[in-house]
């Protein structure tokens, strides 16, 4: 099946859509879409979606909306999903930001944990001013992480893939027990 996209503020006029949110556990714990069910992008199993859709007796023609933060994830998600759903996948455009910003209402739950996009930036951050000290007062060949972390964000920009996005959407703290 295809994929295609859907503004907010057209998704905010559909009527019982299902919603499957490929956030990780820690930000649909701080907050969620009233109705959308979990699947995390680092987690996500084709089987495991074709099992729920059957279990809700999900029709084919039906499309499947799928939500993240700004919608990254969600397209990531689509091109995973893509070969083996049976229904149309449609991308909220803008994610859960966009959808906020029209006036949908969310689930705010006890989340305690900082979005992922802030947690690589302050490790990149830390990464790079441990280079700078180190480097400064203990030997200038640890120069090399701030160069090595600054590189990774360069190829991360280009390529619109994160590895350390990636490495800590699996850390404990964004994958507790629900």
């Amino acid at each position: 099946m295809s994929i295609t996209s859907i503004a907010a503020d057209a998704f905010k006029q559909l009527q019982k859509p299902r919603v499957l949110d490929v956030r990780t556990q820690a930000e649909v714990d701080a907050e969620a879409l009233a109705g959308a069910v979990h699947f995390p992008l680092q987690e996500l199993d084709h089987n495991s979606v074709n099992q729920y859709l059957l279990s809700v007796d999900h029709q084919p023609e039906q499309p499947v909306y799928l939500l993240c933060a700004g919608g990254h994830r969600a397209n990531k998600a689509a091109e995973q999903l893509q070969a083996h759903l049976n229904c149309p996948l449609i991308v909220i455009e803008g994610g859960l930001s966009s959808l906020k910003q029209q006036g949908l209402a969310t689930e705010q739950g006890q989340g305690k944990v900082i979005s992922l996009e802030r947690q690589v930036r302050i490790t990149a951050g830390l990464l790079v001013l441990t280079g700078v000290i180190l480097g400064t007062w203990y030997n200038p060949w640890f120069y090399g992480l701030s160069g090595f972390v600054g590189a990774g964000l360069a190829f991360a920009g280009i390529t619109d893939t994160c590895t350390m996005g990636m490495a800590l959407a699996r850390m404990p703290w964004n994958n507790k027990a629900r």
